[in-house]
């Protein structure tokens, strides 16, 4: 297979490069396969009840966003590269162990459409099998050399880091949308990033590549989760299956709530009340859930998002025109268009 994204990729109009889109997809999906199978072989030497609690999210699936970014970064460099598989497996462990911690802070009871490893073992084994996932994640990535340790070591440091100033709040004057968007950085922005670096590393990309893909996946994920905070307010549950409003619900003050609260008045009153009741009443949060929908604040949390994506393109601009430039934009463009 010819190197999609090198710069000796040479295209011949839009059929060529539509051609190239597809071969890329295909190849995709391929690698994708085998980190699937992969992911359930690093957990299969385990006892067997600690691999029945690791697999609750790995067999629940999930989009693979992270690996799919790892493997695309791939093509600036020989996406043939044998080392490409379990990078994208050590992403896709190292996410899957924050989620479990994750679902111990929030007290989720649900994940993936399942119950969560908390709610069926407890917090105790969650974190336990988190810590459990996040150290076969380490051992894989030790076999791709030093570099890629040392990437997913700092990468994890600023996970907790983002997780601990989420905790902790903003700081007496700090703005708290600047707040929030520095914890969606660190939480979020940080994991897809370094899936794009060591994927583009790990290929043999040039490091100026390296270092756009960088960007490019750190302002993706900011946006990631931003398009998760307006499907939060627009949710379908009959499309979906899922109950909009949960972060109303846990009192999480996302964008589009802080710029409501920032703006003061009976609306943002309102709102405010359904957060700070630990157990608001449904007709209180389909209340604030209306309000938010038709709110300029609602609009200003799009449009914000919306350039995060714009950005993350931006970052790309130095990248040659190619199938795999053009899979990373579609990328971008379709975490603001997710039914679920």
């Amino acid at each position: 297979m010819s190197v999609a994204g090198s710069p000796g990729w040479r295209g011949d109009g839009p059929a060529r490069l539509r051609d190239g889109l597809a071969e890329v997809e295909r190849h995709t999906r391929a690698r994708l396969a085998r980190v699937e199978d992969e992911l359930a072989v690093a957990v299969s030497a385990a006892d067997p009840f600690v691999q029945e609690a690791a697999g609750v999210l790995i067999t629940a699936g999930g989009k693979r966003f992270r690996p799919t970014c790892v493997l695309l970064a791939g093509h600036f460099g020989d996406p043939d590269e044998p080392r490409l598989v379990p990078t994208a497996v050590a992403i896709e462990l190292t996410h899957l162990s924050t989620l479990y911690h994750d679902d111990v802070i929030d007290e989720a009871e649900l994940r993936r459409g399942t119950r969560s490893a908390n709610a069926r073992y407890g917090n105790v084994v969650a974190i336990l099998t988190g810590d459990y996932l996040f150290a076969r994640a380490s051992e894989v990535t030790a076999g791709l050399g030093g570099d890629a340790t040392r990437v997913l070591a700092r990468t994890v440091a600023r996970l907790v880091q983002g997780q601990i100033r989420e905790v902790r709040g903003p700081r007496p004057g700090e703005d708290p949308v600047a707040h929030y968007l520095a914890v969606l950085a660190e939480k979020t922005g940080a994991l897809i990033g370094a899936a794009c670096r060591l994927g583009a590393e790990v290929a043999g990309a040039e490091p100026a590549q390296v270092t756009a893909l960088a960007e490019f996946g750190e302002r993706m994920g900011v946006a990631f989760q931003l398009g998760d905070d307006l499907l939060d307010i627009t949710e379908d549950p009959d499309a979906s299956g899922k109950l909009p409003g949960t972060d109303l619900r846990e009192g999480v003050r996302t964008l589009p709530v802080l710029y409501l609260l920032r703006g003061g008045g009976p609306d943002a009153a309102a709102v405010a009340r359904v957060l700070g009741d630990d157990t608001p009443a449904e007709a209180a949060v389909a209340e604030a859930l209306a309000i938010l929908r038709g709110s300029e604040a609602f609009e200003q949390a799009r449009h914000a998002a919306q350039a995060e994506v714009h950005r993350a393109k931006a970052a790309l601009a130095f990248l040659p025109d190619s199938p795999a430039r053009q899979a990373l934009e579609q990328l971008a463009d379709r975490v603001l268009d997710r039914d679920h």
